[in-house]
């Protein structure tokens, strides 16, 4: 497959409402697109880095420097090159994982489109379907919270997700499952909590929650294999699964029962796939994590979510949970689920429009190669 540029564009989206975690408050995403230009038809891919370097250590200025600077061109210095040959290319480069995920991302859809194949198929999807959960922020008071979570069940969502942090976890957990009874309930840290703060962890056990997503820092691998054997609530990781060997690793040492999948977060939906079908083989279930996506991400982890190890619903909410207007057409809760794409790619295309009035910067890098 012949490159003939790549742009980057940036585009500010505002949030339906302040999206709060331990690591601060989102009122407004500054979210890096990269459009893959080849001589049969474009794909896309979504950076789903953040603006400052709070929940890893990338961050969305960063992600289009290195893209600039270093990735796009070892791309684009290959001969007809495909998404398989990608992550090879850009091995060499440390870090960078969203950036890689998102260039790789582009490079598939691209590919996938000319062939006339759908993502999902190509990942080897089993469901045209997949069920959604809704991920709820910490909240001013337990009162607005139960209003929240009211609203997202009535509104279908079959799976609800606390953030937590020290002095909102016990009391908010609590008010949810006396309120709403026996729900699908799940709570995340973001590693807001040390192995010191077991106890406050165990505390969380009575309440009979699916799992208790990343508590401790995501280097402190052997500390989650300590804390699993002193809380009885799965634990669940995230920040700490970069790639298929972390997840091998992390549950040989039984630091784990539940993976996270984020694609941005292990560099790419092909290792994304790596990491599902290593959990898979050793009898542990995943889901599909998010990152406040546009239907651009959403739409291929939608591809992902339906792959047979995804047996938890996913952080794949609705467009309106996020975003008053998506910038594809926005996808659509029914009774409770989000349809897997079905065209070629991704399946969803940036509806022009729309994308140019929240288009904030756009870069255009031929590729000089010919």
């Amino acid at each position: 497959m012949k490159i003939t540029g790549i742009e980057l564009r940036r585009v500010a989206m505002p949030l339906v409402a302040p999206f709060r975690t331990s690591f601060g408050t989102e009122t407004a995403r500054d979210i890096l697109l990269i459009r893959v230009v080849t001589p049969d038809g474009e794909g896309w891919g979504e950076c789903v880095a953040m603006s400052d370097p709070l929940y890893s250590s990338e961050y969305v200025d960063g992600a289009a420097d290195v893209l600039t600077r270093f990735l796009i061109p070892a791309v684009t210095a290959i001969d007809n090159p495909d998404a398989s040959a990608v992550g090879a290319v850009l091995g060499r480069f440390k870090g960078h994982l969203m950036a890689k995920a998102a260039l790789e991302a582009a490079v598939l859809d691209a590919e996938l489109r000319a062939a006339g194949t759908p993502l999902a198929r190509y990942l080897g999807a089993t469901r045209d379907r997949v069920a959604c959960g809704v991920s709820v922020g910490i909240m001013e008071s337990v009162p607005q919270l139960l209003d929240a979570v009211d609203g997202y069940l009535a509104e279908g969502y079959q799976r609800i997700k606390l953030k937590i942090e020290p002095g909102w976890d016990v009391e908010p957990v609590r008010a949810v499952r006396e309120r709403f009874g026996d729900i699908l309930l799940q709570v995340d840290a973001n590693a807001a909590y040390t192995l010191a703060q077991a106890r406050q962890l165990a505390a969380l056990d009575p309440f009979d929650l699916l799992l208790l997503e990343q508590p401790l820092p995501e280097d402190d691998v052997r500390g989650h294999a300590e804390l699993a054997r002193m809380v009885r609530t799965p634990i669940c990781l995230d920040e700490s699964i970069v790639s298929a060997r972390a997840a091998a690793d992390a549950i040989a040492l039984g630091a784990c029962r539940i993976v996270n999948i984020k694609p941005g977060r292990v560099g790419g939906y092909l290792e994304a796939r790596r990491v599902h079908d290593v959990c898979t083989a050793h009898g542990v279930p995943v889901w599909c994590g998010g990152m406040l996506e546009t239907g651009i991400g959403r739409a291929a982890n939608l591809a992902l979510a339906a792959l047979p190890g995804f047996v938890f619903p996913g952080d794949t909410s609705a467009s309106a949970r996020y975003y008053h207007q998506d910038i594809t057409t926005p996808f659509v809760l029914d009774d409770g689920h989000l349809p897997v794409p079905a065209g070629p790619g991704i399946g969803v295309e940036p509806l022009p429009d729309v994308l140019d009035s929240v288009t904030t910067s756009k870069q255009w890098l031929p590729n000089s190669g010919g």
